[in-house]
């Protein structure tokens, strides 16, 4: 087989179990967000502090997602050769951009979540 797609295959089955890793992501942060409500329909501290340890687990396990991608990414960037058209580069280039900036915003909502004790920020999983 192809190298290069067996990479591609290795690099489906991976993003199956990121997937996985995204549906439980979502769950956490709607079960999270019945603690925040908690905390600003009732004052409660202790969901207050529930709701920050999750946000801050979810958001430690994006980061971990996302740098995967930045990883894999690099890799598509370095097995670019000068055989490749100049869109296949452009676009591999771009992919690689693209995936530091979610990187990038993944590590400020993690910053946020973990510098704002009082939740004051609205924090977007997006």
């Amino acid at each position: 087989m192809n190298e290069d797609i067996k990479r591609r295959l290795e690099q489906i089955d991976t993003e199956y179990l990121i997937w996985i890793i995204y549906f439980i992501i979502i769950g956490l942060s709607m079960y999270g967000n019945t603690f925040e409500k908690k905390y600003f329909l009732y004052n409660d501290q202790e969901a207050k502090e529930k709701y920050r340890q999750i946000n801050t687990f979810v958001f430690i396990v994006a980061v971990i997602i996302y740098s995967y991608f930045v990883y894999d990414n690099y890799g598509d960037l370095k097995s670019l050769n000068e055989f490749d058209s100049e869109k296949t580069k452009f676009l591999t280039e771009l992919s690689f951009f693209a995936t530091c900036l979610v990187f990038i915003s993944g590590v400020i909502f993690l910053y946020i979540i973990v510098n704002d004790p009082n939740i004051d920020t609205e924090i977007a999983f997006s």
